[in-house]
């Protein structure tokens, strides 16, 4: 019988699986590597060595678990799915709910600067009028949502959970925001709850990008003309996705037997190619060892890339838009086109950073909260 309760939840890994990772991140079996050649191939081979040495040496999981663990956690059962999340309630009374979205490849623990501002904004300069309670679920497959134990894990699928996510909670009106496959999510959560959803704020667009003849024909010329460069970078940059949505059990093998493999598939994204070279901000090393460890531990690299290979089919589709009111908030290295993103989403506001990159809560925190405020206070809250 399936439960509907809501069950607190703290992070507790065991010693030895801690060890045991330690000790596989010293017998790593390197591989080797064209001279020269630095990031064109792949992940840098002299970048991961010292990456996965600061990882076995240096890096404290039991600080960031403890971290963590400072946040309220819960897990509930959804359509026979785990769900893991953070929700941190607001000391106003007032507060308007917010669920906030990550993407691959992360976790909540991407929020952890932003989730100060967004509840308690009196405490960090702000208008309490501007607070949020904040809900932030690890998506399921990922972490501690995971592993998936059936398909069919679709974004639909996931915005129809965090509906029911919302309203177990007391929640009937609130706020969607999310990157990268969150951007995916959270306009989706506006199709299926459009009565619940006051509005949608994403970033890392990812459904906004690149397009079909017919919808290319339908742009302004410089929309066209900005999609069809992303058309040329994308078709050099997505392996990864390619792999994950075609072919994800195989490589869940490599992922889930190597952690130097599966810190180096996951920093193909995270570290937007060439960390020595990018002009977006660097991500903080910490930071992607914690997502990656999660990962490790919980056993769900390869769960969370069926995400790919559940919503494939949807690739290049442009939905119907919701009538929940969208904003985009469009940060160095992003690649949304407004005309495309306007063709899905009802956009009422737009607006371009020339800071930050695709981890906009990691690489561009204060921009992204004054964003999500500015929005949310214009959309009735």
């Amino acid at each position: 019988m399936t439960s509907s309760a809501i069950i607190p939840f703290r992070i507790d890994i065991a010693q030895a699986d801690l060890d045991e990772l330690n000790d596989r991140l010293g017998r790593t079996r390197w591989p080797d590597a064209l001279p020269g050649v630095g990031w064109s191939y792949g992940v840098d081979l002299d970048y991961l060595v010292d990456l996965v040495e600061y990882w076995r040496t240096s890096y404290d999981w039991r600080e960031h678990e403890a971290q963590l663990n400072k946040i309220a956690q819960f897990t509930t059962e959804i359509d026979g799915q785990t769900v893991h999340f953070l929700h941190v309630r607001s000391p106003e009374p007032d507060a308007t709910p917010l669920i906030l979205t990550h993407g691959w490849p992360s976790t909540p623990a991407d929020f952890l600067d932003i989730l100060g501002p967004l509840t308690d904004p009196r405490a960090h300069g702000g208008e309490p009028s501007d607070a949020f309670h904040v809900v932030a679920p690890s998506v399921p497959g990922f972490g501690f949502s995971g592993p998936t134990h059936d398909t069919g894990w679709d974004v639909p699928r996931i915005a129809r959970a965090w509906a029911e996510l919302m309203s177990r909670l007391g929640y009937e009106r609130y706020g969607a925001q999310g990157g990268d496959y969150g951007s995916l999510i959270s306009p989706e959560l506006g199709r299926v709850a459009p009565d619940n959803t006051i509005g949608v704020h994403v970033n890392a667009l990812a459904s906004a990008a690149t397009c079909s003849g017919e919808e290319l024909s339908e742009l302004s010329e410089t929309d066209r003309a900005k999609a069809v460069e992303n058309q040329q970078w994308w078709y050099g940059h997505n392996g990864y996705a390619t792999q994950m949505a075609l072919r994800p059990q195989t490589l869940a093998y490599a992922l889930n037997d190597s952690p130097a493999g599966q810190l180096a598939w996951n920093l193909e994204w995270f570290v937007d190619w060439d960390p020595t070279a990018t002009e977006q901000t660097p991500i903080d090393r910490d930071v992607i060892l914690t997502n990656v460890t999660t990962y490790w531990l919980t056993g769900t690299a390869g769960s969370a890339a069926r995400i790919y290979r559940e919503s494939g089919k949807a690739w290049g589709k442009k939905p119907a838009p919701s009538g929940v009111p969208t904003a985009v908030a469009h940060f160095r290295g992003d690649h949304a086109v407004r005309g495309l993103a306007e063709m899905a989403n009802i956009v009422v506001r737009w607006h371009e950073y020339e800071v930050g990159g695709h981890f906009a809560s990691l690489q561009a925190p204060a921009e992204l909260v004054t964003d999500m405020r500015t929005f949310f206070r214009s959309v009735g809250r």
